[in-house]
């Protein structure tokens, strides 16, 4: 007797499950694509409990007719793939066909669809069709799927807590209208709402709704392209960072994606901007011809493979890096209440707090946004650098447009904030920060010079390793020698350092030169660029006035001059601000010498 069956069809759909439908995100992910695909303009998500009780997404899309209806829940059943070239030219959200039935297999799914000719109600209840109807719905489509893993009881045991479910549905809806920001998309969860976009396109207005006034402000716009890919969205300041890498929303031709490699891409832009372990608020769109992406590599759809991967790594380095290199990025300190437009320290094209201010005192409902006021839906959020944000070459042999202005300095506080002033405002600085920034690109600088300039050493410093530290140091050894170092075996487990760089701190060149070396020992990837970059930040670092170091006036002054010709004067190295700013408006404010 024949052993091998034919699965049933019901039993198969139960499995696939497992892998389309882990969470109750997962259902609302591939109703509100199939939304998408389905040329809405609107789309509702309602949630019950989360989503676990119940989960109902309503579209105004092209609808189907009643044969369509039924099919739809037969497995890979699908409108968007008639041949195998179309697999490599996919332009839908959707196209396995996979993920109704899956989801009709382990809950009770009502749906309501019309073509805008004919209504059909279709009834599903563990993946039986229990029956068809005429339905009165006039255009779109309303599925609704009740019970989540109701027949199937382990799975639902293993369902997050409602918090941490509802967490998950809330963010995908949220990089969703911001993918689409031309739909409007409405969220709510047991009648309250979480998320209501207004569908005019505007994407910065889609930032305010999920982020607030303070981010929206802070949100630079970016651009650009190559002979392969095509990258625009908004980036934040480097002030304005989260704890967690969510808030990087990647997509490719409007699609969600997780890709590690262009996260890692757009944190090493940010690179000695931010403070590692933080994030910032990245939304970046990603146009490609289809034939130059794969996106079925997992029946999720969130992963995807790139063609010239390269190529579009070093575009987004380039368009992210230039950008930040063009801004002040002093944070100010602003006090709460609005100020003036006339002296207004946010090059903004009008006084967009104001605006919104005003709608939202005279409209109780903050969600009522996008509904009746006229100065809103007019609302330009497209904010230009001011013309004194120039990009600046770090050159000492030409005149090079600083990015901050000049700075008198009058004082130290605590022994690490110097106090200075110039016709702008007040400004504080922290010194080592400071000195930390200067000192790392000089060497940075130096060490990328290829310069063969060396101090022979009249007596050789001697430095003896542990065995299994002297192996790997021995194996790498010629990192020492692109630096400059004249190097040689000295004994068991021992070198002799004959000559080292001009550029090593005099004073402290041992203690350098071990750090050196103990940065060889610890790296786990030896990458020219990366190693050069982490023995410039670490001397930097060790190397830098510290807190508490008291400093006279003309060091200071000196100090701040520096600082304002390196290439990043807002930044250590490590992401730390180096400066903060008061405006002289906001001084007088603190004082009640200038009134609102």
């Amino acid at each position: 007797m024949s052993k091998i069956k034919v699965m049933d069809e019901n039993l198969a759909n139960k499995i696939a499950a497992g892998e389309v439908v882990e969470k109750t995100m997962n259902v609302v992910k591939e109703l509100v694509e199939n939304s998408i695909d389905a040329k809405s303009s609107s789309i509702k998500i309602d949630l019950v409990d989360s989503g676990v009780k119940e989960i109902t997404v309503t579209d105004d899309g092209i609808g189907m007719d009643r044969n369509d209806a039924t099919l739809a829940f037969s497995r890979h059943a699908t409108s968007k793939l008639k041949d195998l070239e179309d697999l490599f030219n996919i332009e839908s959200l959707g196209f396995r066909g996979e993920a109704l039935p899956s989801i009709a297999s382990v809950s009770r799914v009502t749906l309501k669809t019309s073509d805008g000719k004919t209504g059909t109600e279709v009834v599903i209840h563990g993946g039986n069709i229990e029956s068809v109807n005429n339905s009165d719905l006039k255009q779109g489509t309303r599925i609704t799927v009740k019970d989540l893993f109701y027949n199937t009881p382990v799975r639902l045991k293993y369902l997050k807590n409602l918090y941490i479910e509802l967490s998950n549905i809330v963010e995908y809806v949220n990089k969703m209208a911001l993918s689409f920001p031309k739909i409007k998309f409405t969220l709510t969860n047991n009648e309250k709402v979480l998320l209501n976009t207004d569908g005019s396109g505007n994407l910065l207005k889609v930032i305010y709704n999920i982020y607030g006034l303070d981010v929206s402000k802070k949100m630079i716009k970016i651009e650009g392209e190559n002979r392969d890919y095509k990258v625009e969205g908004y980036i934040s300041y480097p002030e304005v960072t989260r704890s967690t890498r969510s808030v990087i929303t990647t997509l490719v031709n409007g699609r969600i994606i997780r890709n590690n490699d262009l996260n890692k891409c757009i944190l090493d832009s940010y690179h000695t901007y931010i403070h590692e372990g933080k994030y910032p608020i990245i939304i970046l769109n990603i146009e490609a011809d289809p034939y130059l992406i794969d996106v079925n590599i997992h029946p999720t759809k969130m992963d995807i493979k790139f063609s010239s991967f390269d190529v579009l790594k070093e575009l987004i380095h380039k368009v992210i890096s230039s950008k930040l290199e063009q801004l002040t990025l002093i944070p100010k300190i602003e006090s709460s209440k609005e100020k003036p437009e006339s002296i207004s320290m946010q090059p903004s094209k009008i006084d967009l707090t104001k605006i919104i201010d005003n709608y939202m005192d005279s409209h109780d409902d903050k969600d009522s946004f996008d509904q009746s006021n006229k100065e809103i839906e007019e609302l330009s959020f497209d904010f230009e650098v001011s013309e004194n944000n120039n990009e600046i070459s770090y050159n000492n042999d030409t005149n090079s447009t600083e990015r901050v202005k000049k700075m008198y300095p009058v004082g130290l506080v605590h022994g690490t904030y110097i106090i200075a002033e110039n016709e702008d405002g007040m400004y504080m600085i922290d010194q080592h920060a400071a000195n930390e920034r200067i000192n790392y690109e000089k060497y940075l600088k130096a060490m990328g010079s290829h310069d063969n300039k060396m101090i022979d050493l009249l007596i050789p410093i001697r430095i003896e390793l542990p065995t299994n530290d002297f192996i790997i140091l021995k194996e790498h050894m010629n990192l020492l020698e692109e630096l400059n170092f004249v190097v040689e075996e000295f004994g068991n487990n021992a070198i002799l350092i004959r000559s080292h760089p001009f550029w090593l701190p005099s004073g402290n060149v041992e203690e350098a030169i071990r750090k050196i070396i103990d940065i060889i020992i610890s790296k786990e990837s030896f990458d020219s660029y990366k190693f050069t970059e982490k023995v410039a930040i670490t001397l930097a670092c060790k190397m830098s006035i510290k807190a508490n170091d008291h400093i006279s006036l003309a060091d200071m002054e000196y100090l701040l001059d520096t600082l304002r010709k390196t290439e990043n004067p807002f930044t250590c190295p490590h992401g730390r601000p180096t400066i903060i700013s008061y405006s002289k408006y906001e001084l007088e404010k603190l004082f009640k010498r200038a009134m609102d």
